[in-house]
């Protein structure tokens, strides 16, 4: 509490695009007593600080319902909003939501609700009864002509334009009223007047079809949520002295011992007290090859038990988890990041005012000051009101966003909106995860080096002993013996080497293969070979050993390579002005190597928490775009001024990304960013041309030498040359070069 005020929290339904919430958001902040007015999109939430005395919650509630939304209580069963859209219960529950069970009793997350389809939603049918409209019109010009078409075209358009008029008319009570739906409003009654009935119909369609689009975009971000908290088991083996239970993750109290088995998802933050085992930690940290963890070592939420029994003592609970700080690090960033207002709102609070103001002038003054004919000066003022329809700047925008957008879509490149466009033309420094970015997220043989015999005998042997197994080095190995055809020797009585190898037996001799130091116990590791294997892990490499009791075979190094372009996509942002530096939750030695190679700049041992502070703290001196695949980049995507996914990554980022990149190419980094400069160049131009059109008619309207014909003329002239010049952007190539 400060001054009076409380933190009052609600949630608000039937939000599905970014100028939702910001007229939400302009609605309450002009009430009386309120301050710290937040809402965010994704989790559909409104937080404000209210002094009740001053205005009540009701009040505010009020506020938000009168726009059509749906708002209710924080804990509360959601409101249905007018015609809106609720997301699916339990979206946003965390670890604290059951799923059903398998026949082996083991939990599973609940499969989340799908959005509704498009044409389910309150804009989907708005498109669809518009364009129907629309359609009734041109078959009944086609079909009868004259007067009667006139007509259906008038009440097509008054049909259609009545929601847009209703809200702009609840808008205006809120004191906004320049938004884009009295833009429209308007426009339409505007063209009206002047018995331009087909084009005010075909506008208001295609007002549709943006908002829709627009709508569609935004709601797939809310998907990401729920995909984080099914990272963490929604149950957990409780051991109670000598028994263990099952019990819901969310009950865990510091300090009681849970077991994980292989296989399973670890279910809290804790300490290991029991058993050596691989986990693979790579939806926490990024580090692409599981971590040998012993008795002392910490394991975070979410992170999977490889190979062996592990009995951890619970260090956080559930709420606190790694998993539950990713949600509030997610949901932070999306209240600190204030949502991009769209152009034509913001050039309509002056540019609407100023043409109307204009054209009521035109149709007044000279009539009543100066005894001039009222017909002629009405007359003008609707040409004058006409040629301020903006037709043209309206279509101008999306136009040439739907253009780049289609562009980027042939070329695997994503972006969500004309906002994600605007904000992506601004990249100044580009910020890589490593692993599964710029990096192809899995270990490769990078050296296979003999000691005994010759290199397909070592490869064999090693591929015999691993094979059956899951580990993704054991998966590297069987996979390079496979592609170089090794001969398939027989194995026996394989077994894993908890957190240290594998072991099996071939023609009656048993072969180990696994770390240097496993080697080194058994009395095969000199001095010379030591020295081989510390030289390989010095250039961030895994070293395997392949040995029997009384020798040893050779070495196979492994690491996860660079992808093919990825040095050449960092010269090629140099090369446009753009920075690129490496964020990375892998150990130092091994970022250095890959980073060395590329020509990047590393920052290693990153913590999510950690790449969201480095995030920001590049992003007060440049416009950051935040590049990442897995589930720990989602904080960081979010926190960036622009996140963008790699196609093959996790559901999480591709879902809390403004953009991916569907081809798994780190060039195309600089492709998305050569199109969105493209695209706001063409939009500049779209706007220079339908301004420059409208100046001109507007003197040669006021001076009596253009009227009602060439206005419709210079309004629909407009419209065509900023759809051309639109179209250009098809042509664009996402491997062309230069900025």
């Amino acid at each position: 509490m400060t001054d009076g005020t409380d933190l009052h929290e609600w949630r608000v339904t039937g939000m599905d695009c970014g100028a939702c919430a910001a007229k939400v958001r302009g609605a309450v902040e002009g009430l009386p007593g309120v301050e710290a007015v937040e809402v965010t999109l994704m989790n559909e939430r409104l937080r404000l600080r209210l002094d009740a005395g001053t205005t009540s919650r009701e009040a505010v509630e009020k506020a938000v319902r009168r726009l059509g939304y749906g708002i209710s209580a924080k804990g509360a069963a959601p409101e249905k909003p007018k015609g809106g859209f609720i997301l699916p219960e339990g979206a946003f529950a965390g670890p604290r939501e059951a799923g059903p069970k398998d026949h082996a009793g083991h939990q599973h997350a609940a499969a989340p609700k799908p959005d509704p389809a498009w044409y389910a939603t309150s804009k989907g049918r708005y498109l669809i009864g518009t364009g129907g409209l629309l359609g009734f019109a041109w078959i009944v010009e086609l079909l009868v002509g004259g007067p009667i078409a006139h007509w259906v075209f008038v009440l097509a358009t008054l049909t259609a334009v009545a929601p847009v008029a209703k809200r702009a008319a609840l808008m205006a009570v809120a004191r906004m009223p320049f938004t884009i739906e009295m833009l429209m409003s308007i426009a339409v009654v505007g063209a009206l007047f002047v018995g331009a009935a087909e084009e005010a119909a075909l506008v208001v369609f295609l007002f549709a079809v943006g908002e829709m689009l627009e709508g569609l975009a935004a709601s797939r971000a809310r998907g990401s949520i729920r995909a984080l908290a099914d990272l963490v088991p929604k149950t957990a083996r409780l051991v109670v002295g000598e028994r263990i239970r099952e019990v819901p993750a969310e009950s865990l109290a510091i300090g009681q011992i849970v077991q994980a088995r292989p296989g399973d998802r670890i279910p809290a933050d804790g300490t290991i007290v029991r058993g050596t085992s691989g986990v693979d930690e790579s939806p926490v940290t990024g580090e692409s090859v599981p971590v040998l963890k012993a008795p002392g070592d910490a394991v975070f939420a979410g992170s999977i038990n490889t190979e062996a029994e592990l009995r951890i003592r619970v260090d956080k609970a559930a709420e606190d988890n790694t998993i539950s700080r990713i949600l509030h690090l997610i949901e932070e960033a999306e209240s600190a990041r204030a949502p991009v207002e769209r152009f034509i709102d913001r050039f309509s609070r002056a540019y609407m005012p100023a043409v109307v103001g204009v054209a009521l002038l035109a149709a007044l003054l000279p009539p009543l000051l100066f005894g001039a004919p009222w017909e002629t000066w009405i007359y003008r003022g609707l040409a004058l009101l006409l040629i301020g329809c903006p037709c043209a700047l309206v279509i101008s925008v999306p136009a040439a966003v739907a253009a780049g957008l289609s562009s980027g879509a042939r070329h695997g490149l994503l972006m969500k909106g004309g906002a994600v466009m605007e904000t992506a033309a601004k990249t100044t420094l580009v910020a890589f995860d490593k692993t599964g970015t710029l990096t192809e997220g899995r270990p490769q043989i990078t050296d296979i080096v003999p000691l005994r015999g010759d290199a397909a005998t070592l490869l064999a042997t090693a591929a015999a002993v691993e094979t059956g197994s899951s580990h993704p080095l054991a998966q590297a190995i069987l996979a390079r013996a496979e592609a170089e055809g090794a001969a398939v020797l027989q194995a026996t009585r394989a077994m894993a080497i908890p957190g240290r190898g594998a072991r099996a037996e071939i023609a009656g001799e048993t072969w180990s293969v696994g770390a240097p130091r496993l080697a080194a116990e058994a009395g095969v590791l000199g001095d010379a070979d030591r020295a081989t294997a510390e030289a390989l892990e010095s250039a961030g490499k895994t070293v395997v050993t392949v040995f029997t009791a009384d020798r040893l075979l050779g070495l196979l190094a492994l690491r996860d390579e660079p992808r093919t372009d990825a040095a050449e996509a960092v010269a090629v942002l140099k090369g446009m002005g753009i920075g690129s530096v490496m964020l990375t939750g892998d150990n130092p030695v091994t970022a250095g190597a890959i980073a060395d190679a590329l020509g990047i700049e590393a920052r290693a041992g990153l913590l999510p928490e950690d790449k969201v502070t480095a995030v920001r703290a590049l992003a007060s001196d440049a416009h950051v775009m935040m590049v990442g695949d897995g589930i720990n980049d989602a904080p960081a995507l979010a926190s960036a001024h622009l996140g963008v996914a790699m196609g093959s990554g996790t559901h999480v980022a591709l879902e809390t990304a403004d953009g991916a990149l569907l081809r798994d190419r780190v060039m195309d980094v600089a492709g998305q960013i050569r199109l969105a400069r493209a695209t706001m160049a063409n939009i500049r131009q779209n706007v220079a041309i339908a301004l420059g059109l409208k100046g001109v008619f507007l003197v040669t309207t006021l001076i009596g030498l253009t009227g009602l014909w060439l206005a419709v003329m210079a309004d629909t002239g407009a419209t065509v040359l900023v759809t051309m010049n639109a179209l250009r952007l098809l042509n664009f190539r996402a491997d062309q070069r230069g900025a």
